[in-house]
């Protein structure tokens, strides 16, 4: 099954200094088909503006998973952590029993990004964050996984930060014409694909920049690039 989820059809609220977009019911928007998509449960895509951003607020048990695609986000927390992710960077934070965070724009042009929340495996823990570098030069023509917690498949040796949930998030690269290929251990995996940047066609089906793909009952998935495209790719239980 192969479903596209235009960008226009998306849950929207736009707050002035926030504009975001909804894959899946968030907030004031509620979908009863687009709740969630296997372990992935939110999928919002953010623009922030200069000096602006989320005051300090709660969470618990949640994978949240940044992926700035301009800008910069700063990140602050109540285990004491602050960092600033840059633009094609990852940031991960495992909320675990509970934990307080802000996130700020603090640059002099608008940020955007993805946020993305994964259910994960059980519930408690303790909290943690984490962010790494991920040139996008390093992920032309192939899927690199950018944060995971699937055993056995080499995703921590490659350098993928660690989340507590049967799920993986990936990023490739792609030039025009060219077609990159994932394999997800099993037909019954849940997979969203996101160009970040770019047009690209799954089967049948024809996507541009910031539509979402969900994908399921595939032993493979092909992506072919009709435009120089950045993907994001979620696998999950």
């Amino acid at each position: 099954m192969i479903e596209l989820r235009p960008f226009e059809s998306l849950g929207a609220a736009n707050h002035g200094w926030l504009d975001a977009h909804h894959h899946f019911s968030f907030a004031g928007y509620h979908d009863p088909a687009r709740v969630h998509w296997g372990a992935l449960r939110v999928w919002n895509d953010d623009a922030i503006a200069p000096g602006t951003g989320f005051p300090t607020h709660p969470h618990n048990d949640m994978e949240i998973i940044t992926y700035v695609r301009k800008g910069a986000i700063t990140h602050r927390d109540s285990m004491g952590n602050e960092g600033r992710t840059e633009a094609g960077d990852v940031q991960v934070m495992s909320a675990g029993t509970g934990v307080r965070h802000s996130e700020y724009n603090l640059e002099e042009t608008e940020t955007t990004l993805f946020q993305i929340w994964i259910i994960p495996d059980t519930r408690g823990g303790e909290p943690g964050w984490g962010a790494r570098q991920f040139p996008r030069g390093e992920r032309s023509g192939a899927f690199v996984p950018l944060a995971s917690g699937m055993e056995g498949d080499g995703d921590k040796a490659q350098g993928a930060l660690p989340i507590r949930a049967d799920a993986r998030v990936l990023g490739a690269t792609v030039k025009a014409g060219d077609c990159v290929t994932y394999r997800p251990r099993s037909a019954g995996r849940h997979l969203y694909l996101v160009p970040a940047t770019g047009k690209v066609r799954v089967g049948d089906v024809e996507a541009k920049a910031r539509d979402g793909i969900a994908i399921t009952a595939m032993d493979e998935v092909s992506v072919t690039a009709l435009e120089d495209a950045e993907l994001v790719l979620v696998d999950a239980a």
